[in-house]
């Protein structure tokens, strides 16, 4: 099912009969299964009689992108578009910037249809197709579960405000979509622009102008790995995700956060597939998949200052601003903190896990985030050099809820608590605390053997205590 409020017309356009295609510009929502914005548009195929074209733009200018969050994403498409082949739909990749492909195809399209994104750029890049395209233009909102607009009309100060609107609105969304057969075939669609090559991985990367300075990560993307993880995190960890969830160094989370980002995956699918699980498990997952992952669609979509200090509400600017002036114990250079040289061995740790692998424990993520507060010469130098670590190394970086995550380690979505040197009233976190919680010494080990593996050190890395 298709709710009416995922539907956006994007202009005031018609539709332009004689023209050969529907155009789906996939871009955020990249993958074959259950997508709201394809399932639409093959439907609108399917009432004007013509083919579907799929079109991905791929630009090396998306802000902070670099070589493993590429190949990341380029291991999905090439899945998604054998998977399309399948349906009998033909998916044009370009190597140009998104907006300009759609627009140069929708020329030729009866109408446009697009899914969404939440962040400036993605947004800048609809607008553009709503200001240029001659035909209709149609955006279908597919990467949350709720609508955001229907969740609510307002920036939410906390998960607490979004929670109850969500709750509400569960059983209107929380439907299965079903597979819409193609009628009208568009894998022999002849087009008068070159398709770049996504088959081979390696060559596209090479092909692409990036920073290649950031090692692969171990994951493998793809709607295909993201279902084997779903799978695996059903079997052998929903039941004890209350319990699991934020113990470094055991995996009880998902890991499905990387495909969420690029859209390999729906949080609708992944929704409907742990609605067996006892409750207690279930609604522990759902309050991080669905209120948690979308106050930070809320965020990024109300809050204009999303990527910067100023996102912040005004209690936790003030209080970090009367604490400035503060002494800090410990001040590091932004390589130091990169190379994960600290004297606090388990930031240290934290920080080589995204490094070396592209996530980071929930938890210790939180810890991270905290610790360069604690290290940097002003709140705003803090929270830009999380911003730039985090979007660097993590593959769920540079995604609202990502800039959301980073935002509350500075009082975002937070309270005041118990007022405290270089933080105010911003919550605090010390290793004594992680150590009371969770066996430290195993996290430690588990990073130091992925260090190992990858055959690099652990630069500056020593033990707490």
């Amino acid at each position: 099912m298709i709710q009416a409020e995922r539907i956006k017309p994007l202009n005031n356009r018609g539709i332009i009969a004689g023209n050969p295609y529907v155009l789906y510009w996939m871009q955020s929502a990249q993958r074959a299964w259950c997508n709201h914005a394809l399932e639409y548009a093959v439907r609108q195929a399917n009432l004007t009689g013509k083919p579907l074209l799929v079109y991905v733009g791929v630009t090396e200018d998306f802000p902070e992108g670099n070589a493993r969050h590429y190949r990341f994403m380029l291991e999905g498409l090439k899945e998604t578009g054998a998977a399309l082949r399948q349906r009998n739909i033909q998916m044009l990749v370009r190597h140009i910037s998104p907006e300009k492909g759609a627009l140069a195809l929708s020329k030729s399209a009866i109408v446009t249809v697009t899914d969404r994104g939440y962040l400036k750029v993605e947004r800048a890049w609809r607008d553009a197709l709503a200001k240029g395209a001659a035909c209709k233009a149609i955006q279908v909102e597919t990467n949350v579960v709720v609508p955001v607009e229907a969740a609510s009309g307002k920036e939410e100060y906390a998960a607490m405000a979004l929670r109850p609107k969500v709750a509400r609105l569960m059983d209107t969304y929380a439907r299965p979509l079903e597979e819409t057969a193609v009628h009208h075939p568009s894998l022999g669609l002849s087009l008068p622009y070159e398709a770049f090559n996504i088959e081979d991985t390696g060559a596209a990367l090479k092909a692409l102008n990036l920073d290649n300075t950031v090692t692969p990560s171990p994951l493998t993307g793809g709607t295909s790995q993201a279902k084997r993880l779903l799978e695996t995190f059903i079997s052998s960890k929903l039941a004890a995700y209350p319990d699991m969830k934020n113990v470094p160094g055991l995996e009880g989370s998902s890991a499905l956060s990387s495909y969420l980002h690029f859209g390999q995956i729906s949080p609708l699918a992944v929704l409907l597939a742990v609605k067996e699980a006892p409750e207690a498990a279930r609604e522990a997952f759902l309050e991080e998949l669905v209120v948690r992952r979308e106050l930070g669609m809320n965020f990024a979509l109300y809050n204009g200052a999303y990527d910067t200090f100023d996102c912040l509400p005004s209690w936790a600017k003030a209080t970090l601003d009367r604490h400035r002036g503060d002494r800090r114990p410990y001040l590091y250079s932004l390589e130091e903190l990169e190379g994960a040289g600290t004297h606090d061995g388990y930031w240290n740790a934290a920080q080589a896990e995204m490094a070396l692998t592209g996530r980071m424990n929930g938890y210790m993520r939180m810890y991270w985030g905290k610790k360069i507060l604690e290290w940097a010469k002003t709140p705003e130098e803090a929270f830009r050099r999380a911003l730039y670590l985090n979007n660097r190394y993590s593959l769920d970086g540079r995604d609202p809820n990502s800039f959301a995550g980073v935002a509350w380690c500075f009082g975002k979505h937070d309270r005041p608590w118990k007022e405290r040197e270089i933080f105010g009233t911003v919550r605090f976190m010390n290793a004594r605390g992680l150590e009371r919680k969770f066996d430290m010494k195993h996290y430690l080990e588990k990073v130091a053997a992925l260090s190992a593996r990858g055959g690099q050190g652990l630069p500056g890395a020593r033990r707490n205590g």
